[in-house]
């Protein structure tokens, strides 16, 4: 037989001209040449620079050729080259890496026959390597065409192989499905052993090559004729000796065939049970590797047994003791990776539990089809798949290993297409070498539509069979690569995150993985965007997200409103998946309870009908979870909203839902049971309330139930925060405004005010008016009130009562506001008599938290729900039994509070005076005779500050019952007869007859004069606004006088006694008893009384003028009838009158009570309001009060004598 490869064997001169082309592409592309020297030293880096250290001749002759390429000069570029050569050929051995260095050489100084033969040397040193990685161009052009018979062979054995399967030939697709294990595995090592038979003819037709090369010295006549015949292709490789019988050589391929598969035959039994390679075992373990690194000596070991090593302080290499320069480890082996997976699938028995290793990147080279992709082509699909797969796992060209996958993927489509995806295909695909391909892939290809195939394969097997997900998992870095690649933007990776990650991965593991942001990104992009997979990725990433928020990861929430994706997780809800559908139940509700701005949203969107069914095939957390997500859905800002999602989870589903829900009422863990009670109530409350409801009564009797429960408190909690939310008032966020409305309706609007400040726009953007809400409010208010209270005669206060009395502060609270509603409402609802049991149960309890709250808005409630018992005669008799313990707290409430105000008035009314409301109590007294009289008082900053006859001012400080002297001064020289603080607070003015008027500010406990101001006449009664004063001169007439300096006189046809100062209008009280205003813009003075002079005797003088709250009250003496009179500022008209007998020198006025100073040392206290005297006290005997001042709470009087004395009262 002629061999058929005589005629086509290439001459001298083609060789040179193939490798000179070879060379002179390396030559001119530093980043090829240094790629192709980092392959041939390193096994296939990427950048030669990060590669292992050379052998130092080695690295010598690199730099002389890399000194030689980029010099100029030629006698510099020969001497470099020479160096080079005689470096390299002093070393004594010849390595792939030396042979192309000296082919680059011989280039380069224009030797192409030395430069051919150092080229083919690379085919007989490293022949695998050579034709696939270095120069698969050369080998397609000088050697394949000498290894037909050996692609015949191959495509011989394949085809005996197959043909087992079937008496007919079934289609490609058909056979591929029904191959049976063994079939695979016979394919799996007759692929092996066509690998050894290529790798050693390469070997055989390299030798040849370079001796046709060499003999012929380059030279000739230019002919392509070889001078010999080439040598044999080798068929069949002995295991002892890697020998091969000639092809050529056997009489008959009849025989020459039954030769080969006998030993295909034996090879294959003799692989059954081998023992791993002694290279596949660490010398440190003696197990096989998983993870093997080879160090600077040139030993692999095991990573984590030589990383212990080294931690244990170690630095040298355990087999050859070289100290090591880095105690870094270097990257995976990945090529005796390969091998090990390679030997491991026909080898399961021997090493059951080896762990598969992962893949890392490899460089991409662009370059034609391997030979057996090229052979496989013309099989069908069949074999394009067998070579498709063969090429993912086994190929180190990247270009390559992309189209398998592709290749991959579309068979797999197709067999999905046609529903015949047989159990062996997927365990081909699914065996740890095809699985590591896939990895390595991701790991290094950048192109989008492989990636996405590439997990949509690893999804589809992971989703089918366990040990995918056991060989991606078995090293973390595979699983960072993917997880790497999600956040990237390969947002499909999300459905093999899921498979890889939910059956080991605990939430904490998901949370700390911080995926939530890519995990948006999914829910963002709409699904027709996104491969269709065995799994939705939105499904995959609901369910992850899911997963996270259920650990209760801060930012979750943020990232899923800001992501706009509320609408998408709310389509969740209608998925077929339950699962699905109650993950997103989840992630809604954690929505809704920490950024309560997406519940209109998520109401408007929702079906509901899904979530039922869900709740009826849900385990306890689950129904549980819909519970909560349901009760949350009707916290909406508007009533008339929450009526119709409560109509709609009444008449959604296949299912009555009230029903259900009252059967899982009997049998719900006490812990949910509050909330399901509080969703049924108001289910049962949409019809008009009825008689008796069943839903309703075990609703209510639950919540007492609950409430009774002190063996769990989280129920007794959760029932009370349940029954404050039922009025149906909420914010916009969702929270509860039953606390902040009953303060509005007290007259405290701050809260509400507070949280409802964002409302206004929501309403606008619903177009609901304010009053249609308010009654939709009201309406719904009265009847769930009135549901409550009527069961069984007023059951609810007893336990709130109880609640009222816990130390849970939660508890307490709640069962507070909610007895204060329920109350409160009493005034509303007809009355059935219910008052009275709400009265026993809580009346004592109210006046308590009265009594003893230190939060003012607490005492507000608390006197919202007992001025409900004033209309009640008994409840009114109550009170006033309470009335010690409740009157000072009625009176710090009265200025901020109008309630208060009213529940005074009732509570006084038919009294003859109210002196059980103000009774004064002496605090203290002190003797300042020494410095004469006490001509002023005032309060400053909490100083209380005294003017005496003498010039002194002394600061004092209040503390329990006595007075503390904490300065003295002596900067007027003549008594101080004005102290004065203007409304602003900042400052204290005080007047003296001196003549001078000083400005202090208060630094610490101690007084500091700021300026003094000569006002040049004797100072009397000083009153200060802004910028200017106004006193009374020691003659006629007042002085006006600005800061500036200028002053100027008014009412000069007047001896004025006293003087008020508000808003720009001046009083004056006269000797002759007449009361003028003077506007001071406009200097007009209009009278409000008056004066005259008497026929016989003295006049008498307006003593004391106070103007408050547009009153003005005057003192005269009591021989003209009423010694106080009270005016009308506006209209100057007389309103009323105090009939004291007393001779008053001073009067003090505060929001309730005038206080008298009088001439005989008493002072008497008046109800400001009723004009009734209701007490008096003895301030001194032999002595007058010339001086009072109240604090700023209005709670202590401060009065000063004319005999030295300083005394202080405060309400009791």
């Amino acid at each position: 037989m002629e061999n058929p490869t005589a005629a086509a064997v290439a001459g001298p001169v083609t060789i040179i001209h193939h490798t000179t082309a070879f060379l002179s592409k390396a030559l001119s592309s530093p980043e090829l040449r240094n790629h192709l020297l980092a392959l041939l030293h390193g096994g296939g880096r990427t950048h030669f620079a990060a590669g292992r250290r050379l052998i130092k001749p080695y690295g010598l002759a690199l730099e002389a050729v890399e000194k030689a390429t980029a010099a100029t000069n030629l006698a510099v570029q020969s001497s470099s080259l020479a160096v080079a050569e005689k470096l390299l050929l002093s070393c004594p051995t010849t390595t792939p890496f030396s042979s192309f260095l000296l082919s680059l050489i011989y280039s380069l100084v224009n030797q192409p026959v030395k430069a051919a033969a150092a080229v083919l040397c690379l085919f007989r040193l490293s022949p695998s390597a050579a034709r696939s990685k270095i120069a698969p161009d050369l080998f397609q052009e000088l050697f394949l065409v000498h290894l037909l018979p050996a692609l015949r062979w191959f495509e011989d054995r394949r085809s005996a192989i197959l043909s087992g399967t079937t008496a007919e030939e079934p289609p490609a697709m058909k056979v591929l499905s029904e191959m049976s294990g063994v079939q695979a595995k016979e394919l799996k090592v007759l692929e092996g052993i066509y690998e050894d038979v290529l790798n050693e003819n390469c070997r055989v037709f390299a030798d040849y090559l370079i001796d046709e090369v060499l003999s012929s010295g380059g030279g000739g006549d230019g002919s392509t004729a070889v001078g010999r015949p080439p040598p044999p292709v080798v068929l069949r490789i002995s295991k002892a000796e890697e020998l091969g019988a000639e092809f050529g050589r056997s009489s008959s391929s009849g025989a020459h065939n039954q030769t080969l598969m006998a030993d295909f035959d034996s090879l294959l039994l003799s692989n059954k049970h081998s023992p791993p390679p002694k290279d596949f075992v660490c010398p440190i373990t003696s197990n096989i590797f998983a993870d093997p690194v080879t160090l600077e000596t040139g030993q692999t070991y095991e990573r984590k047994a030589i990383q212990e090593w080294l931690d244990r302080g170690n630095s040298s290499c355990p087999i050859t003791r070289q100290n090591l320069t880095s105690t870094l480890l270097p990257k995976t082996n990945y090529v005796l990776k390969r091998l090990i997976a390679s030997w491991l699938e026909r080898n399961p028995v021997s090493s059951p539990s080896v762990e598969t290793p992962p893949r890392r990147k490899r460089s991409a080279v662009e370059s034609p089809n391997s030979v057996i992709a090229a052979a496989a082509a013309v099989d069908g699909s069949v074999a394009e798949l067998r070579h498709a797969i063969n090429n993912l796992c086994m190929s180190e060209i990247l270009d390559e290993s992309e189209t398998a996958v592709l290749t991959i993927e579309r068979f797999w489509q197709e067999v999905k297409r046609s529903k015949n995806l047989g159990f062996d295909v997927q365990s081909m695909l699914a065996r740890p070498a095809v699985v590591s391909g896939f990895v390595e892939i991701l790991f290094n290809s950048v192109d989008p539509t492989v990636l996405k195939a590439t997990v949509f394969l690893l999804s589809e097997l992971g989703s089918r069979d366990k040990s995918v997900v056991q060989t991606l998992t078995r090293v973390d870095s595979d699983v960072d690569c993917i997880l790497a690649l999600f956040k990237k933007g390969l947002l499909e990776a999300v459905v093999l995150i899921y498979y890889l990650l939910t059956p080991s991965s605990s939430p904490g593991d998901l949370v700390e993985m911080d995926m939530v942001e890519a995990l948006v990104a999914v829910l963002r992009r709409k699904e027709s965007d996104m491969l269709k997979m065995c799994m939705k990725p939105r499904t995959a990433a609901v369910l992850l997200l899911g997963q996270i928020m259920g650990t209760g990861e801060e930012g979750a929430v943020e990232a899923i409103v800001k992501g706009d994706v509320v609408a998408a997780i709310v389509g969740s809800l209608e998925s077929e998946s339950a699962e699905e559908r109650v993950s997103a139940v989840g992630i809604l509700l954690k929505c809704m309870k920490e950024d309560g701005t997406c519940r209109n949203t998520i109401a408007d969107k929702a079906e509901l009908a899904p979530v039922l069914e869900s709740f009826v095939g849900g385990g306890d957390g689950e129904k549980f979870e819909i519970i909560c997500f349901l009760s949350e859905l009707v916290k909406l800002n508007r009533t008339t909203f929450n009526e119709q999602v409560l109509h709609i989870i009444k008449d959604e589903g296949t299912f009555s839902t009230m029903h259900t829900f009252l059967n899982y009422l009997q049998i719900a863990p006490v812990d949910q049971s509050p909330v399901l009670a509080g969703l049924l109530l108001q289910l049962d409350l949409l019809a008009e309330p009825r008689k008796m409801s069943m839903y309703r009564e075990d609703a209510i009797d639950t919540f007492i139930s609950c409430l009774k429960n002190s063996e769990f408190p989280a129920a007794q909690v959760a029932a009370a925060k349940t029954i404050v939310a039922l009025p149906g008032r909420f914010n916009a966020s969702g929270k509860s405004l039953t606390r902040a409305f009953l303060l509005k309706r007290a007259g405290v609007e701050k809260s509400y005010r507070s949280l409802t400040q964002t409302d206004q726009h929501t309403g606008l953007l619903y177009g609901e008016t304010e009053e249609i809400e308010e009654r939709a409010a009201e309406v719904w208010d009265m009847k769930m009130a009135s549901a409550l209270v009527s069961h069984e005669f007023g059951a609810i206060f007893e336990v709130l009562a109880e609640g009222m009395k816990s130390r849970n502060s939660e508890l307490q609270s709640a069962c507070f506001v909610s007895a204060s509603w329920l109350v409160h409402m009493l005034d509303i609802l007809p009355d059935t008599g219910i008052r009275g049991a709400a009265r026993v149960c809580l009346l004592k309890r109210f006046v308590a938290i009265f009594k003893s709250a230190k939060d003012s808005e607490d005492k507000v409630l608390a006197l919202l729900a007992l001025k409900s018992f004033l209309n009640d005669p008994e409840g009114l008799q109550d009170l006033n039994n309470y009335m010690k313990d409740i009157k000072k707290g009625l009176r710090e409430l009265r200025k901020s509070c109008s309630l208060a105000f009213e529940v005074l008035k009732v509570l006084s009314e038919g009294r003859d005076n109210s002196a059980e409301l103000w009774n004064h109590k002496e605090l203290v007294q002190v003797d300042c005779c020494e410095n004469g009289e006490v001509l002023s008082i005032a309060y400053f900053k909490d100083k209380i500050i005294s003017g005496h006859s003498d010039g002194t001012m002394k600061v004092w400080t209040g503390r329990g019952s006595v007075l503390h002297l904490v300065q003295e001064l002596r900067e007027h020289t003549k008594g101080v007869s004005s102290l004065v603080v203007p409304q602003s607070g900042d400052k204290l003015y005080s007047g003296s007859l001196d003549r001078t008027a000083r400005v202090w500010s208060i630094v610490g406990d101690t007084l500091h004069c700021m300026q003094v101001h000569d006002m040049k006449d004797h100072v009397h009664n000083l009153v200060v606004a802004n910028s200017i004063s106004c006193f009374i001169p020691a003659g006629a007439g007042i002085k006006v006088h600005s800061w500036s300096g200028k002053s100027k006189l008014l009412n000069s046809g007047r001896y004025v006694k006293c003087l008020s100062l508000v808003q720009g209008k001046l009083y004056c009280g006269c000797h002759d008893s007449s009361i003028q205003e003077i506007d001071l813009a406009t200097e007009t003075v209009s009278f409000i009384q008056s004066g005259y002079r008497k026929l016989i005797g003295k006049v008498s003088p307006v003593y004391a003028l106070e103007v408050r709250d547009g009153l003005v009250y005057s003192a005269v003496s009591p021989l003209d009838g009423a010694a106080v009179k009270i005016w009308s500022a506006s209209n100057h008209g007389q309103v009323g009158a105090l009939a004291t007998t007393q001779e008053v020198r001073t009067m003090a006025v505060s929001s309730e009570l005038i206080y008298l100073g009088s001439k005989g040392g008493t002072i008497e206290i008046w109800d400001r309001k009723k004009h009734i005297r209701v007490e008096t006290i003895q301030a001194c005997t032999n002595s007058k009060v010339i001086s009072m001042a109240v604090d700023g709470n209005e709670e202590i009087l401060v009065a000063g004598t004319s005999d030295g004395w300083i005394q202080a009262w405060g309400l009791s």
